[in-house]
């Protein structure tokens, strides 16, 4: 399966887009938005440009997206008072598949409002960048600051370690890392974050200026075990949800076996020891943290909203290989088994803040 041709969040606006299902996102990065503008601001101190690189990697579709670059241009206009702020260059990236269209429609509402609360507009300027951020894809130091939410646990692929030499994999009827899962498949999913991070790092460091700085969200988990009752905990329901439409006949099981996620959930100290080994950027904040799960209120239960937020992330990928027809029934039923689960125990995704500069 190539990822890169397949996976992307629901675009448009419907009610299983990304853009209306992205809340539990948004409520991550509002968290810890102070750390991302206190970033941005000693950056911009620092460099004193007159131009501005900023890039959203893994930028998807939706308010999330326009919403960070405008906390970005106010905070720095409101340093550069009374002088005027300098010209920011914005790089949008995500996959060649990811809906820009919905992005662009918004640019001229969005411009309209940064005109009519000024009376010297900043000059901006927004592109699209389609491309995986598995690789380079800015030229030499020509980035001040990077940003990315919620893109880092995706892997570039599949990893190949999930198949034995006659291409079958070897983690059946699980979707990632589980209980019943051999040793080789945490061996795997390791190895291939361990290769897609340190380029992601490299590639980032060369793109950078000096001074540059970043802000890293992503899913991960609490101490060495891969099979938590936080992020891998959804794909054991996830992957239940699947073998229950096996059982009603609607799901071919040798399809739930040869269907393996391209999702990686570090630990802190993976994280750790990755940045050090690869060596080009200086560590300066690691944290975890866990979104409170607040009640809905229009009633909506956590766990069907939940289902929501995973089928606007996965329907490409599940559409792709189950086919489209089954993906209302499993999300129903996922839905139903997160609430069944979150009534016995609590699920806690963890996720991680990572700040990195290059010196």
């Amino acid at each position: 399966m190539d990822v890169e041709k397949i996976f992307h969040m629901t675009g448009g606006d419907g009610e299983t887009s990304y853009s209306k299902n992205s809340t539990l996102q948004k409520k991550a990065s509002d968290k810890v938005k102070f750390v991302t503008l206190e970033i941005i601001e000693q950056v911009y101190l620092m460099t004193a440009p007159k131009s501005l690189g900023i890039a959203d990697l893994g930028c998807s579709s939706g308010p999330n997206t326009l919403s960070n670059v405008r906390e970005i241009v106010h905070t720095i206009e409101g340093i550069c008072q009374p002088a005027p702020p300098p010209e920011f260059r914005v790089y949008l990236n995500d996959l060649p598949t990811n809906d820009f269209n919905a992005i662009f429609q918004a640019l001229p509402d969005f411009y309209t409002d940064l005109k009519n609360k000024r009376s010297q507009p900043p000059i901006l300027y927004i592109a699209g960048y389609p491309g995986t951020f598995y690789g380079r894809l800015f030229p030499d130091n020509c980035l001040h600051f990077i940003y990315s939410s919620y893109s880092l646990h995706w892997l570039s692929r599949v990893p190949p370690g999930l198949y034995d030499d006659k291409c079958r994999s070897i983690n059946k009827g699980s979707l990632y890392i589980s209980k019943s899962s051999p040793p080789q498949v945490p061996k795997a999913y390791s190895k291939q974050f361990q290769e897609d991070f340190s380029l992601f790092l490299n590639s980032r460091s060369k793109e950078l200026v000096s001074g540059g700085g970043m802000v890293l969200i992503l899913l991960g988990r609490e101490g060495p075990n891969h099979m938590d009752r936080g992020n891998s905990f959804f794909w054991e329901i996830l992957s239940r949800s699947l073998a229950s439409l096996v059982n009603k006949g609607d799901v071919e099981k040798e399809k739930l076996d040869s269907y393996d996620v391209h999702f990686y959930a570090p630990s802190k100290e993976e994280l750790e020891y990755l940045i050090r080994k690869e060596g080009s950027l200086k560590l300066d904040r690691l944290e975890m943290f866990e979104i409170e799960k607040d009640v809905c209120d229009d009633g909506t239960s956590y766990g069907t909203r939940v289902a929501m937020t995973v089928r606007a992330i996965q329907e490409s990928m599940l559409g792709h290989h189950f086919g489209d027809a089954i993906l209302d029934d499993l999300f129903e039923i996922y839905g139903k088994m997160v609430d069944e689960e979150m009534a016995k125990e609590d699920i806690c995704p963890m996720t991680f803040i990572v700040v990195l500069r290059k010196i």
